[in-house]
């Protein structure tokens, strides 16, 4: 597995390596339910999984006041807590993590999820270790912003040249445009493939399967 092309490879974390885009439709859902709030239909509120929790609000629940963010934030934090440790990684994940950790590259996380959303996630999954660096969005700037990963590859010493981010989102996809590094699209998240494939990937993989083969190949 000789390297071609990068160094860093960066991925998103929910519907890209953990199952759990129809849990954050469902809690996004609930939690405006719970406010007595228009409920977002599953395609918005797909749309949004990947932003940070306000902006993702601001967009799902269009003309609501922003002071009930705080309260709906509260709501879906709520119900996802309740769940979070019952979704589980893609299929073939965590070999692919682990071939690639062994292969030397440096690897990373640019998740729109809390600190606490993902430490979590991480601890339960047992993949902390593996990561050399992660980024949440309360910690800077939200996707498409390219924050994310010009603060990844600064810590890391890292080339943006020689940086790839794979996503199950446009706002991944458009965050790595912004930033300068590849981007790689896999097809089993949150956005459908034609939304994907107009922002131009350098690949789009249709399962984990398929993303590995490539990077073992091209990577």
């Amino acid at each position: 597995m000789a390297k071609k092309q990068f160094d860093l490879i960066v991925f998103d974390w929910d519907g890209t390596l953990m199952d759990s885009t129809a849990a954050i439709v469902k809690c996004i859902q609930s939690a405006a339910k719970d406010l007595g709030l228009p409920v977002p239909k599953e395609d918005i509120a797909s749309y949004v999984i990947g932003l940070a929790l306000p902006e993702a609000i601001q967009v799902a629940m269009p003309g609501i006041d922003p002071k009930l963010y705080p309260k709906v934030v509260d709501r879906f934090r709520h119900h996802f807590l309740t769940r979070d440790h019952e979704l589980p990684l893609f299929n073939g994940v965590r070999e692919m993590l682990a071939e690639l950790a062994q292969e030397g590259y440096f690897l990373a996380v640019a998740t729109g999820a809390s600190r606490v959303g993902l430490s979590r996630a991480l601890h339960t999954a047992r993949l902390t270790s593996v990561f050399d660096a992660t980024r949440c969005s309360d910690e800077t700037f939200s996707k498409p912003h390219p924050a994310m990963l010009q603060e990844l590859t600064r810590e890391l010493g890292q080339d943006m040249r020689r940086t790839v981010m794979i996503g199950d989102t446009t706002h991944d996809l458009q965050m790595a445009n912004n930033a300068g590094a590849a981007a790689i699209a896999v097809e089993y998240g949150a956005h459908d493939v034609l939304a994907l494939q107009n922002m131009q990937p350098l690949f789009s993989a249709k399962d984990v399967a398929q993303l590995h083969e490539w990077l073992r190949e091209n990577a």
